[in-house]
């Protein structure tokens, strides 16, 4: 017998997120984690904002929703925001019911800016790191480094000369010699022109930069910088800092190149 075929479903739903994500799913793991790691982060969390005022968008929520904005490769907040309004398990993994609204994209930036000067997105990480149920995943003495160009939500259109010149407009840019040192784009002046490779064309970009330890590919460490011929040794430098061992011990680091160096 045929079934029925409605276009539009109940009005009504009695069956809540928690029960229609499958209990073998990985992220089940993962928010109980990050349960426990975000309880812990309470008074760093109280020290950040008034007892006036407004509520703001709840920083436990928050961090949820960057967690999954990482794990799925969601290139924006305003699409992370899309996701959150119509995927129940986003929902589910953040905390939101089905009847709560999402919040604007441009708050929702604000409220992480506030987290970040407070230094605790780099606390969060840490100490979800450092967690017993993670830390024994990780290996202390063996890394990988690696960087990859991100190309910016900027048109080539946009990159036009730093002196303003009213006769170029970015429109016909063909044939022209076009530097970082004499264009800037009007959307996005931090982002740069930027090659990956000798005979690649040149894109307006950030190079993103990532520490892996060896052990189960995990990664430890990560950064964005601007794109520049330097980026990627000098953010090495600094996310493996903090790695570094006593005189007499070692940590070897391998990059994505045929190149392993040594740091005391």
């Amino acid at each position: 017998m045929r079934g029925g075929f409605r276009d539009q479903g109940g009005l009504f739903s009695y069956i809540s997120p928690e029960d229609r994500v499958p209990a073998s799913h990985p992220l089940r793991k993962v928010r109980e984690l990050v349960r426990e790691v975000l309880t812990g982060l309470n008074r760093s969390f109280a020290k950040l904002y008034s007892h006036e005022g407004r509520p703001s968008i709840p920083p436990e929520q928050l961090l949820s929703a960057l967690l999954l904005q990482a794990f799925y490769g969601i290139r924006s907040e305003r699409q992370l925001m899309e996701q959150l309004d119509y995927n129940l398990l986003f929902r589910w993994f953040v905390g939101l019911s089905p009847d709560e609204r999402v919040w604007d994209p441009t708050t929702f930036t604000k409220n992480r800016e506030r987290l970040r000067r407070g230094e605790v997105l780099q606390k969060f990480m840490a100490e979800l790191l450092a967690h017993p149920q993670v830390k024994p995943l990780l290996s202390d003495d063996h890394f990988s480094v690696d960087g990859t160009l991100i190309e910016a939500w900027a048109s080539h259109k946009s990159f036009k000369p730093k002196d303003g010149d009213k006769g170029d407009d970015g429109s016909n840019f063909h044939g022209q010699k076009r530097k970082n040192d004499t264009h800037a784009s009007t959307s996005d002046p931090d982002a740069k022109l930027y090659r990956k490779a000798a005979g690649r064309e040149a894109r307006l970009s950030y190079m993103g930069h990532v520490v892996m330890e060896n052990r189960n590919g995990l990664a430890v460490a990560g950064m964005v910088t601007q794109a520049n011929g330097t980026a990627e040794r000098r953010a090495s430098e600094a996310m493996l800092k903090p790695k570094a061992r006593p005189a007499g011990q070692r940590i070897t680091v391998a990059r994505t190149r045929p190149m392993t160096a040594e740091i005391m």
